[in-house]
C-alpha cells in the first residue's frame, strides 16, 4: 500500500546507552526524564501530533520499561481513582491515548540503525513511515508545529523520502550523516550526496542529518542489500545513498530546535531549557537559577 499519508512511526530503542553509564546499566536511556517526561515520550508525542497513530518500537534486552510505560497501569489507575486524584489519573492515561497503537519488535543483535529499521519491516509493510530517534529531543518553534508534523506535511506534497537536517560546526561533521544538495524551494534540498560521519576536511557540506526521517518503503530493499559500513554496522545513511539511485531524496531544513540528549551536555541543556518553559515549575526554577553562583 503506497500512500503519501504517514501513518506509522518507528522508534529504534535497542541501544545500550553507554554514554550515560551507570544510569543506563539497568534502565533504558530512552526512559531518562527531561523534567517530568522520559525522552521516548517526547518523541512519541511529536509523532502523535503529526497524525501518526501506529508507534513501532524496535527494542532489545532490558528495554521492558519502555513497554510498561506505554501500557495500562491498572493498579496505579485504581489507586488514583480511589484517592480522587483525577488530574493525575488523566495525566497517566494521556501517555497512551485510546486511538494510539503501540507495537514492539526485537532487534536481536546490535547491527546499527539501518538494521534496526529493517527489523520493523513486517509491521510497517509497503507504505511510507517515519523514523524518530529519541536521543534527539526536537521541538518546533514556539506556537508552531513540531518537526515531524512539518515533515509529514511536506511529504504529503512531495511523496519522496525526507531527512531532517541542520547546519553543524565543521569540526562536528564526523558525528553526523552529512548531505549536499540543491535548493528545491522553501525548506527543501534535493540531495546529491550523503556521507556517514565524514572527517571535517572531506565533508561535502555542513548540513547534518538530525534524528527525524520520513522514508518510502523502497528503503527496506536497500537495507537488505547493504554491506556493513562505518563501525562495522549496517548504516541507514548508506542505504539512503543507495535509494537515491532509484528515487529522489530530499533534505528538510526544519523550523525548531534539536537537543542532542545522547550526550550529557545536550541532555542537561534540554533539562534546563524545558524546565524554564514548564508551566508549573518554570518561574520558580528561573528564580532559583539567579541564585546559583557560576
Amino acid at each position: 500500500m503506497n500512500t503519501t499519508r504517514v501513518r506509522k512511526a518507528v522508534f529504534p530503542v535497542a541501544g545500550l546507552g553507554t554514554r550515560f553509564l551507570p544510569a543506563t546499566k539497568a534502565s533504558p536511556k530512552e526512559m531518562l526524564p527531561v523534567v517530568d517526561k522520559p525522552l521516548i515520550q517526547y518523541a512519541v508525542e511529536e509523532a502523535y501530533e503529526a497524525g501518526i497513530r501506529d508507534m513501532i518500537f524496535v527494542t532489545g534486552r532490558s528495554k521492558r520499561a519502555i513497554e510498561d510505560h506505554f501500557d495500562t497501569a491498572y493498579e496505579l489507575e485504581s489507586e488514583l481513582t480511589a484517592a480522587g486524584k483525577t488530574a493525575l489519573l488523566e495525566l497517566v492515561r494521556s501517555i497512551a491515548p485510546q486511538d494510539m497503537n503501540c507495537l514492539f519488535v526485537r532487534q536481536p543483535r546490535s547491527l546499527g540503525l539501518g538494521h534496526a529499521v529493517l527489523c520493523a519491516e513486517p509491521l510497517v509493510g509497503n507504505e511510507a513511515f517515519a523514523v524518530l530517534l529519541a536521543d534527539d529531543l526536537m521541538v518546533g518553534q514556539q506556537g508552531g508545529p513540531g518537526v515531524m508534523a512539518q515533515m509529514t506535511a511536506a511529504f504529503e506534497k512531495q511523496g519522496r523520502s525526507l531527512l531532517a537536517v541542520q547546519e553543524v560546526p565543521q569540526e562536528h561533521t564526523q558525528r553526523y550523516g552529512i548531505v549536499r544538495g540543491e535548493s528545491a524551494g522553501g525548506p527543501l534540498l534535493r540531495i546529491d550526496e550523503i556521507v556517514e560521519k565524514p572527517a571535517p576536511e572531506v565533508a561535502p557540506s555542513r548540513m547534518g542529518v538530525a534524528g527525524r526521517y520520513v522514508l518510502t518503503p523502497r528503503i527496506f530493499e536497500e537495507i537488505r542489500n547493504q554491506p556493513r559500513g562505518v563501525g562495522g554496522e549496517i548504516q541507514l545513511t548508506d542505504a539512503i545513498a543507495r535509494l537515491m539511485a532509484h528515487e529522489a531524496v530530499y533534505a528538510y531544513q526544519y523550523s525548531g530546535k534539536r537537543y542532542d540528549c545522547g550526550s550529557k551536555e545536550g541532555f542537561l541543556q534540554a533539562t534546563v531549557e524545558l524546565a524554564l518553559q514548564h508551566p508549573q515549575v518554570g518561574e520558580a526554577f528561573r528564580q532559583y537559577l539567579k541564585t546559583v553562583a557560576i
